[in-house]
């Protein structure tokens, strides 16, 4: 089955500590059902040196959310909505927004 949400969409959480941000989606995982979505949902994480170039400390990084919890941005309004799919006239099949019908891949 075609994937709802991919890199590069423009989401918005749902439910969790950080619902209402948005954020673009750096990576799906579908066998996980999860993606990570840029400067959403970070923990911090304690790093060990691990040579010169790698100084050990704390850092800060994304962590996979579930995409249950995301939405994708409606191009047309700028709400979240729900995404649906639709054959074109060539055959192609595309990626719609629920709310405004608008064609969500280029």
């Amino acid at each position: 089955m075609a994937q709802k949400i991919k890199k590069g969409d423009r989401v918005q959480i749902l439910s969790g500590r950080d619902k209402g941000r948005q954020g673009e989606v750096i990576r799906v995982m579908p066998a996980e059902d999860r993606a990570l979505v840029q400067g959403v949902n970070l923990v911090k994480r304690h790093q060990k040196a691990t040579g010169i170039g790698n100084p050990g400390g704390i850092t800060e990084k994304e962590a996979p959310i579930h995409l249950s919890n995301l939405a994708m941005i409606d191009p047309k309004s700028g709400k979240p909505t729900r995404v649906g799919f639709k054959v074109l006239e060539d055959g192609k099949k595309v990626r719609v927004a629920r709310s405004s019908g608008e064609v969500l891949d280029a």
